[in-house]
């Protein structure tokens, strides 16, 4: 009869727990950060140079090189909602490298030289953008974002090895298919103009490429790849309007 009792007390005690938590409000506000029928324009701009000379790594020696990477992203987004936005991307992406010279060195009986390469590639894309702003309290100046990328992408490159009589070509085209999410930090600058920072997270990656070495050797490649980590090279800046 004891136990009995104090079963059915245990058992109106977790009732009142429960009532109790049904009661308990945390009290988190939902404040507006981008409002609805707000236009989101903006573009990323980065160029990047590099140049080695008598460069050693590992087991690379002399290395003679010298390059550059030139990328440009628009984005135009309609905010069709309080704190929910979508739109579009573009990209293009220019890439050259001129390698003078480097060799190969695994031990003494085997060493390689590449000399004379030369590669020029050009990328271009569109990407389709779902973006949730998330606000840090009432601030009106800091906020979170999350967005959602379907990408779709395509690149042409021509690489050239050798000098005189022994010149190689090779023309390569390849088309990309990106899935991933992308979580970000804006911070306003004035009431139009913000700073926008994101890294990648997660995504899915599927790419196949087509070459044609010397207009005679046919080779074809496909690659896919998904990730499910921060990914710290693909963090960008840029700066984005509010109108």
């Amino acid at each position: 009869m004891v136990k009995k009792y104090l079963v059915i007390l245990i058992l109106a005690l977790c009732v009142q727990l429960c009532a109790q938590a049904q009661d308990f409000q945390r009290k988190i506000e939902l404040t507006t950060f981008v409002p609805k029928g707000q236009w989101i324009m903006g573009s990323t701009v980065s160029y990047s140079e590099h140049n080695q000379k008598n460069y050693q790594f590992l087991i690379v020696d002399g290395i003679h090189a010298d390059g550059y990477t030139f990328t440009v992203t628009p984005l135009l987004y309609y905010a069709f909602k309080d704190n929910l936005a979508a739109g579009a991307k573009f990209a293009y992406k220019r890439t050259l490298l001129k390698m003078d010279g480097i060799t190969i060195n695994v031990d003494e009986d085997n060493q390689f030289d590449i000399n004379d390469l030369y590669q020029l590639k050009h990328t271009y894309g569109g990407m389709v953008v779902l973006r949730n702003y998330i606000s840090l309290g009432n601030s009106r100046r800091f906020g979170l974002y999350c967005d959602m990328q379907l990408e779709i992408a395509g690149s042409q490159s021509k690489m050239v090895s050798g000098s005189g009589e022994s010149v190689t070509g090779t023309y390569a085209t390849s088309t990309d298919f990106n899935i991933g999410v992308a979580p970000g930090m804006v911070a306003f600058i004035n009431n139009y103009t913000a700073v926008e920072v994101s890294v990648g997270v997660m995504g899915f990656n599927f790419s196949r490429t087509r070459q044609v070495t010397d207009q005679v050797y046919v080779g074809e490649r496909s690659m896919s790849s998904a990730n499910f980590r921060i990914n710290i090279f693909s963090i960008g800046m840029g700066i984005t309007f509010y109108l």
